[in-house]
């Protein structure tokens, strides 16, 4: 789930910016120093929008900057347990497919897309179901729910979060166009 938050955080000013510190400025550095990184409480710092105040600085011993604590808006990532999210597949392995999410990638697990037997196709970078025909493969936009995380903060790109597609309304949006034609089209019939 994507939120504004007001935020605050130290940041530290170069000596040669000294001269002109001002919301622009603490924005870059705020922006360097935040901007894709987790946090257990936000989630993932997407953007720094707005620097609303800006403390008086600090000088610590044996550093070149000052430091100054900043009050300011971002726009974080957080996603939530349940959370029925929207994404694309960005890469497909034979034990699933991982699924862009906002900032982060989850887990879609081959056991968690269907209840058909789907096959890893490596060549074609797809998985792929004998019974039906479907496919699953890079580009192709699906709607899951997340049903676990875990969240790594020293390196979020180690973070993991697992999605389920298993359920009545999830899957490949193209299965579930075909899925609602077939269902007005039996309720047209009768």
């Amino acid at each position: 789930m994507y939120k504004r938050v007001r935020l605050k955080d130290t940041v530290e000013v170069p000596p040669e910016h000294l001269a002109d510190v001002t919301p622009n400025l603490v924005k870059k550095l705020l922006q360097d120093k935040l901007e894709g990184r987790m946090d257990e409480d936000v989630g993932s710092v997407v953007s720094v929008v707005n620097v609303n105040d800006i403390g008086d600085g600090a000088v610590l011993p044996n550093r070149p900057g000052v430091y100054y604590e900043a009050d300011f808006d971002a726009v974080t990532y957080d996603p939530q347990m349940q959370e029925v999210v929207d994404g694309e597949i960005v890469e497909v392995v034979n034990f699933g497919a991982f699924v862009g999410i906002g900032p982060v990638d989850g887990l879609l697990h081959v056991s968690q897309i269907s209840d058909e037997y789907l096959a890893y196709d490596e060549e074609g970078q797809m998985l792929a179901s004998r019974e039906s025909n479907r496919t699953l493969g890079v580009g192709d936009s699906v709607r899951a729910r997340i049903v676990t995380k875990s969240i790594d903060e020293r390196n979020p790109r180690e973070s993991k979060i697992g999605l389920t597609a298993k359920q009545v309304g999830l899957g490949k949006h193209g299965w579930l166009k075909e899925e609602r034609e077939k269902r007005q089209a039996t309720t047209e019939s009768e």
